[in-house]
């Protein structure tokens, strides 16, 4: 049918609207529920319009300092109002942020800044000494901006915004425009720039959303920092939906606790050993009620432990797995009774394969490494083209799925096991050792507190395991390893058990294994 437009011109009519990127969904809401809150942080509520323009001030910011689509801009920052205004005012303007772990070396960070290319930096005012001393010997971005008072050769950043409107841009965003580049977290190498685009964000909130259960009255904790893809997926579900993000400055058990109580909060998502230091502060049950969906992540959680947070919220408890890459399961609270040792099935939209070592499909029941596809996959490394080479499967049509170096096993009905980082696995005497599985023995025994099997180097066998553990009561090596190996196999039997005060993990909470292997070499023992 023809119509007649404005113009009195014959032609067809399209009421097809651009299809939406998170920047557009949060301009919506802030014209639409402007009064409600977008943010809460120590620093008080900012509402969903005093977002916008705050975000819109950032955005108009860097294209007037001639930054766009395309270019990197990083963020070194401490959480609160100001990380969260830096990263989606960034987002706005189309650029690629760049936020980075606070927790590494110097060093690290320095590489991470000259790995990314970033044309734009805002700090805050904690973490300025550090980037002076690296901008000492390090190029300096043409833009340098400090949360806090000016200093030299960094601008105040509310007084740069206050240089700039506080009305959205005009921009298109190409929808695979880099939308933020997130380090991975290095457990078994140095770190890599992973790349995801505006659009694959945008995919990957909205199936998380549903999985999880976000909606718009969504009040959503972070105690992370926001550099951690944890908080990525927290935040993104929270604003696409038009929910709130409390955010603390750094964790703390007791003001976690208060917080979902006292703001009624409803979804969060934290690592095992935040779960335990709840529990350890007095989590009950009634302070836990407005939970709605509260996750476990970044590292297997012990039986034990995932077996009182369930007690403590039976429907509201969800483990998730996942990679910053791009996968992701979920093990629903229904589910979790009769599976306590499952990370689930994948969420809807994403799917997963188990292959072998020469790339083949595992026959069912066998394990193999994961690998997955979803629309939300990360294009591939930044400047690691061997890397992303590397991480890609090509199945029997010529389709391309992500590795992820993991090694898992399908029960009859789909749900997905752990067995262990393919990386991690100990080859003794030709024979195939997981770590995860001596050491979910060893957390049986009560004087284990936590403890990481590794391999070493072995003249006989080629690798053998031992245990590094932290002790919760006294205890001999030799009483232990008695104790312990008569509960394994024969390949399995660990030569040594070494106590250690603590054991190096990553800010996800995930043990830094490539670290014991270091300390731990033969002859060392």
């Amino acid at each position: 049918m023809t119509v007649q437009n404005h113009k009195n011109q014959s032609g067809p009519v399209s009421f097809k609207a651009p299809a939406p990127l998170l920047p557009d969904y949060l301009s919506l809401h802030a014209r639409w529920q402007a009064d409600h809150p977008a943010l809460i942080t120590s620093d008080g509520s900012v509402s969903w319009a005093d977002f916008d323009k705050a975000t819109n001030r950032i955005a108009n910011g860097l294209k007037k300092q001639g930054l766009g689509p395309g270019d990197h801009v990083a963020v070194v920052m401490n959480n609160g109002r100001a990380m969260m205004e830096a990263l989606f005012g960034i987002m706005k303007a189309g650029c690629c942020s760049v936020p980075l772990n606070l927790s590494v070396s110097d060093d690290a960070l320095a590489a991470m800044l000259d790995d990314s290319g970033a044309k734009g930096i805002f700090v805050t005012d904690q973490q300025r000494p550090r980037l002076d001393a690296i901008f000492q010997t390090a190029k300096r971005p043409a833009l340098c901006v400090c949360a806090d008072e000016a200093a030299a050769e960094w601008l105040s950043l509310s007084q740069w915004m206050g240089r700039f409107f506080d009305t959205s841009l005009a921009l298109a965003i190409p929808p695979d425009a880099p939308c933020n580049i997130i380090y991975s977290s290095g457990t078994t190498g140095l770190p890599k720039g992973i790349v995801h685009s505006h659009q694959g964000r945008l995919h990957w909130a909205y199936d998380i959303a549903l999985a999880y259960g976000y909606r718009a009255g969504a009040k959503s904790l972070c105690t992370i920092g926001l550099y951690s893809n944890i908080m990525w997926a927290v935040m993104l579900a929270t604003l696409l939906g038009g929910g709130t993000v409390v955010v603390h400055d750094a964790f703390d058990a007791k003001q976690a606790l208060d917080d979902i109580k006292r703001l009624r909060i409803t979804h969060t998502a934290m690592v095992p050993v935040q779960w335990q230091r709840l529990v350890d502060a007095g989590a009950d049950t009634l302070g836990l009620a407005s939970l709605q969906s509260a996750i476990t992540v970044g590292s297997p959680m012990p039986v034990d432990l995932k077996r009182r947070i369930l007690a403590l919220m039976p429907t509201a408890f969800f483990e998730l797995y996942g990679l910053t890459e791009g996968i992701l399961t979920v093990l629903a609270p229904d589910d979790m009774t009769n599976r306590l040792t499952s990370v689930g099935r994948p969420i809807p939209g994403c799917d997963i394969r188990l292959i072998d070592d020469e790339g083949h499909p595992c026959p069912h029941g066998e394990a193999g490494e994961i690998v997955s596809r979803a629309r939300y996959v990360m294009p591939g490394y930044l400047n690691r083209p061997d890397a992303t080479e590397e991480s890609q499967w090509r199945d029997e049509n010529g389709d391309v799925w992500l590795r992820t170096g993991d090694v898992g096993r399908l029960d009859d009905k789909g749900y997905l096991y752990i067995v262990d980082r393919k990386k991690d696995m100990i080859l003794s005497g030709g024979q195939n050792i997981y770590p995860a599985d001596i050491e979910a023995i060893l957390l049986r025994h009560d004087a284990v507190s936590d403890c990481a099997v590794i391999g070493v180097p072995d003249d006989r066998w080629g690798e053998t395991p031992i245990a590094i553990v932290v002790a919760a009561a006294a205890i001999t090596a030799e009483d232990l390893q008695q104790w312990l190996n008569e509960r394994l196999g024969k390949q399995q039997r660990v030569r040594a058990i070494v106590f250690a005060d603590t054991l190096p993990r990553n800010p996800n909470g995930k043990i830094l294994k490539r670290v014991l292997r270091t300390q731990h070499q033969k002859g060392r023992l």
